[in-house]
């Protein structure tokens, strides 16, 4: 399914040959996120993602290098993340070698530019603006602080206004020096283009890129003794609401089990929360349930959008489904979760984009591969007790991370003492 070189100077290069498309993406994954930022430098990792697109000594601007992307019916666009930065670019086949060069070339000759600094910096500042006016948002920043306290995982990936604000051009170029390397840093290519094809021109344009002495690991501890419970008024319409627990790294022997539990709960529209809190309730229109992976920790969670005066009802029938499925798990459930699974992995499988970043990611982040037969052998393995073992490992009482934003401040202590109450399994 896919062919891996590695460069003499650390790079990785994974392609993966997809005959019967007409396009080809192209992803660079850098091993670097907002786990490997000081606090002191929050936001650091998305500041320069952002300025990797503003210019470089060929294309001198932002709109030099969009243009000959999208002057060839491309896509180009850029991501950070907690523990991976990602360049990516998607074009029709024939025109590979322009994206590989565009890429190459923001990648290793981008400006940094003091007057581009500045104008970003007051850009991402929006971006921290807009992303505090989107609940959804509010309460996936608040539940990893929770979840995370005083750690690099319970950081806000764009950073904080106060950070952002302080950062400098000379902390940029160290942080880029620190952690851009190829010897972190994975080229991942799907679609219709042959592997040694490509690497004869990503080993033209790479090959002087030296390689450095890398810094891995951040720290992170997953120890719990009791509830916790944030709540953060806002004058909205909804109460948003967000109940998790820790779960597992990528590494885990049940990260997958706990993947499967998640579909069971909360994946799809005949899941067991959609069914219960939405269809049979009518309590919430958006009520979903997640998994979080990272190199040492992980997390399960569930998230909804309710009436503000049925915060205490919707939170005591997702708390009645959890403790349900502690108890027990039918057949048919897992049949319909394990075909869901599979059928989604399928269908992903579907993209060139996906298809790079499936390959990428895992070379990156763990530098061991599963393909996709791998994956769906492991998920038809897992059985009904295995599923209930998790569930009755992850969801604990003392586990139990509650955040909810929303029009709360009349009675705000009384309602903190309800809710508080209710967070038990």
């Amino acid at each position: 399914m896919y062919n891996k070189t590695v460069l003499d100077n650390g790079l990785r290069v994974i392609t993966s040959t997809m005959p019967n498309s007409r396009s080809v993406c192209l992803v660079i994954l850098v091993g670097t996120g907002s786990c490997y930022e000081s606090k002191e430098e929050t936001g650091i990792s998305h500041f320069a993602e952002h300025l990797f697109f503003k210019g470089t000594r060929r294309r001198p601007t932002s709109r030099e290098i969009t243009q000959d992307i999208e002057g060839v019916g491309g896509v180009i666009n850029g991501g950070t993340d907690k523990e991976i930065t990602v360049y990516w670019c998607k074009v029709a086949s024939p025109h590979f070698s322009i994206a590989l060069d565009v890429l190459s070339d923001l990648l290793l000759n981008s400006r940094f530019d003091t007057d581009d600094i500045e104008k970003e910096r007051q850009v991402i500042v929006e971006e921290i603006n807009m992303n505090l006016d989107i609940p959804q948002h509010r309460v996936d920043m608040l539940i990893d602080e929770l979840l995370w306290p005083e750690q690099p995982l319970g950081r806000e990936v764009t950073g904080y206004k106060e950070t952002v604000s302080s950062i400098t051009r000379g902390q940029l170029l160290d942080y880029v020096t620190r952690r851009y390397m190829p010897n972190n840093t994975v080229l991942s290519i799907a679609g219709n283009i042959r592997h040694e094809e490509a690497l004869t021109q990503i080993e033209s344009l790479f090959h002087k890129w030296p390689a450095g002495e890398l810094v891995t690991g951040y720290t992170t501890n997953d120890e719990q003794t009791k509830a916790r419970l944030r709540i953060d008024p806002k004058d909205i319409e909804q109460a948003h609401l967000c109940l998790a627990v820790h779960g597992f790294s990528r590494s885990h022997p049940q990260r997958f089990t706990i993947d499967l539990l998640n579909t069971v709960l909360g994946g799809g529209m005949s899941s067991r929360l959609f069914t219960e809190i939405r269809e049979r309730r009518g309590l919430a229109y958006d009520i979903h349930s997640y998994t979080e992976h990272f190199l040492h920790s992980g997390s399960f969670g569930v998230c909804a959008g309710v009436d503000p005066a049925k915060t205490e009802t919707a939170l005591a029938a997702i708390l009645e489904e959890l403790s349900k499925t502690k108890q027990g798990i039918a057949t048919s459930e897992v049949t319909r979760a394990k075909e869901l699974s599979k059928g989604t992995l399928y269908l992903r499988f579907e993209d060139s984009q996906n298809v790079a970043l499936w390959y990428g990611s895992q070379e990156i982040l763990l530098r061991q591969i599963l393909d996709i037969d791998d994956v769906i052998s492991i998920v038809d393995a897992i059985t009904v007790d295995q599923l209930q073992e998790v569930a009755q490992q992850i969801l604990t009482g003392s586990g139990l991370n509650l955040v909810v934003t929303g029009p709360i401040t009349e009675a705000r202590l009384s309602k903190e003492n309800t809710l508080r109450q209710l967070l038990r399994l």
